[in-house]
């Protein structure tokens, strides 16, 4: 299908200086909908609210999805680049899948992320900062009762971002979660939807006004074992391997995540995909056998763990400073995604200019 185009006629000027996280958006979005089986009218209109009808699915059943991205700017040539799209666009479907959501064509997804980067190129920051990407659906059929929508939108927003902590990157202090519980087998874990984000938010905010950045979560069944943290994964670094939840369905698998893992075997260090047992973990640390604790994730890219609190007590990890390896991950995958690094060059997708737009 061809994207029609509406520019918008009084587009804003790109800010400057420090752009916080998802709080500014470009001038344009994608937009199309779902109906009678299959997607119609798709388009890059001006940035701006849509309508939906009070009894519309979305509102009361929470069928929804979405995904993280980012695009950055070569220092080098001034090129726009995305990082690893291909990967966001089959977990979005992925995601489709697990919430009964029609899937959207890859190529046509694709080919909208290009022109409407393209339209608002001048609004992508240099690095470190990026350009966040938002592509969401949503049910829209109206109508009470819980079964699939029948009708829904898919749309995409962009927009400047910096660190997504404040403060930059610091080592964080987290609140190893005892009571609240993320998601279970069986569930929507491993899906992008907006519920699994919803339960987090008080645990979070009970963190965050004791002083803490964020959780991490156990899972479900015997509250054991780490599984990931209120939005991103974790990792633990020992002298003989990096460990990390595997993915299943109570687990969104990153794509930070496995780059990381990836980088790390390049490396030479041992990628090992096992429940962390929290327990363990804090022993660990005590001995000095855990070496590091760091965070990955689109938005906090890696971030160092200085702090876990678990059962009423503090736990530095290794004098709660950042360790050399979370330092070199984080220039390895920052140096790739400002376009001045060799490693891995098939991760960028290079944003084409279009003519005639």
């Amino acid at each position: 299908m061809d994207i029609k185009v509406t520019l918008n006629p009084n587009p804003q000027t790109p800010p400057t200086g420090d752009f916080g996280f998802g709080q500014l958006f470009t001038p344009h979005m994608f937009l199309m909908e779902y109906h009678d089986g299959q997607w119609e009218n798709p388009r890059i209109q001006p940035y701006g609210p849509f309508e939906l009808d009070p009894a519309a699915k979305v509102l009361h059943y929470g069928q929804e999805i979405f995904e993280g991205m980012k695009a950055y700017r070569n220092a080098a040539d001034d090129s726009v680049h995305m990082f690893r799209p291909d990967k966001n666009i089959a977990r979005f479907n992925i995601s489709c899948e697990r919430m009964c959501m029609p899937p959207v064509d890859e190529k046509l997804f694709a080919r909208a992320l290009d022109l409407l980067i393209d339209i608002d190129r001048a609004w992508v920051p240099s690095s470190p900062n990026a350009l966040y990407i938002r592509p969401t659906m949503i049910s829209t059929q109206v109508g009470l009762g819980v079964k699939a929508s029948t009708d829904y939108i898919f749309y995409i927003i962009i927009g400047p971002v910096g660190s997504y902590f404040k403060g930059g990157v610091n080592p964080l202090r987290l609140r190893v979660e005892e009571k609240y519980v993320r998601s279970a087998h069986g569930g929507t874990g491993f899906a992008k939807t907006g519920g699994n984000y919803s339960a987090s938010l008080l645990p979070i905010q009970k963190a965050q006004a004791a002083g803490y950045d964020n959780i991490v979560w156990l899972d479900a069944k015997e509250m054991k074992f780490v599984e990931e943290m209120g939005a991103m994964n974790i990792c633990f670094v020992y002298d003989d391997k990096v460990q990390t939840a595997p993915t299943g369905d109570t687990i969104l698998n990153g794509v930070t995540r496995d780059s990381v893992g990836v980088l790390l075997r390049d490396l030479g260090h041992n990628w090992v995909e096992e429940p962390p047992a929290i327990d363990q973990i804090i022993e660990d640390a005590h001995s000095g056998k855990l070496k590091e604790v760091f965070a990955c994730g689109t938005a906090a890219v890696v971030t160092p763990v200085g702090v876990m609190h678990y059962k009423g007590a503090d736990h530095k990890i290794a004098g709660g400073g950042e360790g050399p390896l979370t330092l070199q991950l984080r220039e390895a995958l920052t140096g790739i995604h400002a376009g001045g690094s060799e490693l891995h060059p098939e991760w960028l997708h290079v944003v084409p200019t279009f003519e005639n737009v």
